[in-house]
């Protein structure tokens, strides 16, 4: 129906539910979470084909069918970009699905959640194999209404009721902004087609209609992405969510609405760059800085982690209002650097609540001396969010600094580097607390987690390690994304050639 990685994806997440009517009748429930494995490793295995695919052709269209081609069709338009984020995204889920084997085994409906959490990934791989705003649009509410359900999974407490209410609300909010924007881009185009309105944009003059779409598009796509002032959803949202829920949140959907920003802003809105690029480059460093002083403040471990993920956004509108390779490849660098690390964070912060069953900081001091292994993990994701040499977050953070001084951002480069150290303060200061605190009576009968939570965050663990030491062959993935991304008119030639 679209390409066999988007079709193994639907088909994992439509028989779920039947797997676990059949599970529901032998009485093993854990045969849903192994189902929910295969599927993230399937597609993953179908990555890799279309992997080659893109390598030898650039850029792969693929129509609706002939009756309905563009400008008015349904099309996927799969570049190096696109691929970067899929892998992102698969990986992100895959180890989120392995670990909640066992951190959610004492929760109910669980065939829901995990249909729930491979249809919040088909909605991202949607979005980003999108070739046109109508379908991105509808992947897009595929994957916002599974992530409501995912907030609100544990229904039976006020928290997650209320965390998911909020964010359903702001999320709407931003959705219909999107689509009133798509409706005015139809309107001055008559064509949701990304590559088509491209062209359409460029041969127009701007106006007030051109810029108000801006505005929107922004906004819509923003609030998704947690910039601030439009955050205020996610730390609710991501404190009160199962924590692989909260790994998923945070590695990968909040990067599904760069994503967004990215190729939007890039090929339909390249006649105004200088316009979004100072706009872009004011709200990153509002969320900075909302995101590491909120983050300096919190004793909720996964509130602190969520405010930090704000942070981290900010950094990456940072590398993308330089509007250069080089801010650009930062930019989705950090992306993959954060995802990696925020996800091995909150499986650890999973293990430590599934264990000591609370999720404030004093309560889990000392717990390294119970919990070693997860408390080392989580000790290694700690510095390498905190920025510090030689782990992997240091090389992306670097490059977004540098290449705002290349792009003559001297004052945007400086307040970056003042964040880095607020997030160094409160990353350093989790692991006192964790590692070398004396223990408290909560922290004492704290077990080590069982193995199959260990596996993801040795194998993430094991990644930022590397990508520290050898950030190379990342960096030059990174950077082939970041040339597609900007290969504006590869973009729009596949489609008009088709």
């Amino acid at each position: 129906m679209f390409t066999t990685l988007l079709d193994a994806l639907l088909f994992f997440t439509v028989t779920t539910p039947l797997m676990g009517l059949l599970t529901h009748k032998i009485g093993k429930r854990e045969v849903v979470g192994v189902y929910s494995v295969l599927g993230f490793i399937v597609p993953l295995i179908f990555l890799l084909a279309l992997y080659h695919k893109v390598l030898a052709e650039g850029v792969v269209v693929i129509m609706s069918g002939q009756s309905s081609l563009p400008p008015m069709g349904v099309c996927l338009e799969i570049d190096a970009l696109s691929l970067f984020m899929v892998t992102i995204y698969l990986i992100t889920g895959l180890m989120a699905s392995i670990h909640s084997i066992r951190c959610m085994e004492y929760d109910t409906g669980l065939v829901g959640y995990y249909t729930a959490l491979l249809s919040m990934v088909t909605g991202m791989v949607g979005v980003t194999l999108a070739g046109d705003l109508f379908t991105l649009f509808i992947f897009w509410e595929v994957m916002c209404i599974s992530s409501y359900a995912l907030v609100a999974f544990r229904k039976g407490r006020w928290e997650p009721v209320e965390a998911g209410y909020k964010y359903l609300i702001m999320s709407a909010a931003g959705s219909v902004t999107v689509l009133f924007a798509m409706s005015l881009l139809y309107g001055m185009a008559g064509t949701l087609n990304i590559a088509y309105l491209s062209v359409s944009l460029t041969q127009a003059e701007g106006g007030v209609w051109t810029y108000l779409t801006l505005t929107m598009i922004i906004t819509g796509f923003g609030l998704q992405a947690g910039m601030a002032p439009l955050h205020t959803w996610l730390p609710d949202a991501h404190s009160a969510a199962p924590s692989p829920v909260s790994a998923v949140l945070s590695g990968a959907m909040v990067k599904a609405g760069a994503y967004s920003l990215i190729r939007t802003l890039i090929i339909i809105f390249a006649p105004m760059q200088t316009e979004w690029r100072v706009i872009l480059a004011i709200f990153a460093v509002l969320t900075m800085f909302t995101g590491n002083l909120m983050a300096l403040l919190q004793d909720d471990i996964k509130r602190l982690l969520a405010f930090s993920t704000i942070a981290n956004m900010g950094y990456i509108l940072m590398g993308l209002a330089t509007q250069s390779l080089q801010g650009l490849t930062g930019c989705l660098f950090q992306i993959l650097n954060h995802a990696l690390s925020k996800v091995l964070l909150f499986l650890c912060v999973g293990s430590l609540v599934h264990q000591a069953k609370t999720r404030s900081l004093k309560e889990l001091a000392g717990i390294w001396r119970t919990m070693p292994v997860t408390g080392t993990f989580f000790a290694v994701g700690a510095i390498a969010m905190a920025g510090i040499p030689p782990l992997n977050v240091f090389w992306s953070e670097l490059a977004i600094i540098l290449a705002g001084l290349e792009a003559g951002m001297l004052l945007f480069s400086a307040l970056m580097v003042i964040n880095m150290a607020l997030s160094a303060a409160y990353c350093l200061r989790m692991i006192q607390i964790i590692v070398l605190k004396n223990a408290t009576s909560t922290s004492k009968k704290a077990t080590e987690a069982p193995l199959s939570m260990l596996i993801p965050p040795l194998m993430l663990t094991s990644l930022c390690i590397m990508i520290g030491f050898y950030p190379g062959p990342f960096q030059k993935m990174a950077e082939g994304a970041a040339r597609a991304a900007l290969d504006i008119q590869t973009y729009i030639y596949a489609v008009l050639q088709g």
